[in-house]
């Protein structure tokens, strides 16, 4: 079994979404597209997309804790339910339950080193 995905990019959770929506902004000289306020915005880069959201309240804890990242690898796949039994065969099942974005059903799970995997079923596919 293999993962279909539609894009793989990386992703920075923000307690301070504004602070860091603007140091990138400043440091990449271009505006996020899409961005919507206050929720998320993406800087499309040569070779790299990188995302920053501001996480739901529900998962605030885990993005302000200093001993966590705030990256996350995040997967756009074709089917959430299929990626999850994935995630489960190979030993790492996602530890909460699925949760209902404004782009669609999402899950957080880990890679053996602890790395935060965010996969993302869009409402728009």
């Amino acid at each position: 079994m293999a993962l279909n995905y539609h894009d793989v990019f990386v992703t920075l959770g923000a307690i301070e979404f504004d602070r860091l929506v603007e140091f990138y902004s400043t440091l990449f000289a271009q505006n996020p597209e899409p961005f919507i306020p206050n929720v998320y915005a993406e800087f499309k880069l040569s070779g790299l997309r990188l995302g920053i959201f501001s996480p739901k309240k529900s998962h605030q804890l885990e993005f302000s804790d200093s001993a966590k990242s705030g990256m996350s690898l995040c997967f756009e796949v074709e089917n959430l339910d299929v990626a999850i039994a994935l995630l489960k065969d190979l030993g790492y099942p996602p530890p909460g339950d699925i949760t209902i974005a404004s782009h669609g059903r999402e899950i957080y799970a880990y890679d053996p080193a602890g790395n935060r995997l965010i996969l993302h079923q869009s409402n728009f596919n």
